[in-house]
């Protein structure tokens, strides 16, 4: 049986109005990982993934260039905090 593990990520840069958070989804169905994306006040955006850690590193990896009109200049990575459980990949 395969492990679940949680990860939540602040992406920071031009990561707003650039798809961004409908790429992510794309990523996630595709990584078979259930959570959420959403934009903050502050102009990151916010990604809480559920999922194998193999492919939570997959979309880990790729939340650092993000789509081809994103600039990500950080990500900070916080594994296992527990912000609740999901269904799928939602954005919000």
């Amino acid at each position: 049986m395969v492990e679940v593990k949680r990860v939540h990520l602040l992406i920071s840069g031009c990561v707003q109005g650039v798809f961004f958070r409908a790429n992510a989804k794309k990523m996630a169905d595709l990584f078979r990982l259930k959570g959420w994306v959403k934009n903050l006040a502050t102009g990151q955006v916010e990604l809480y993934a559920i999922g194998p850690e193999e492919q939570l590193k997959k979309i880990i990896e790729w939340s650092h260039h993000g789509p081809p009109r994103a600039h990500v200049t950080k990500v900070d990575i916080l594994w296992d905090k527990n912000l609740g459980n999901a269904h799928s990949f939602e954005v919000i």
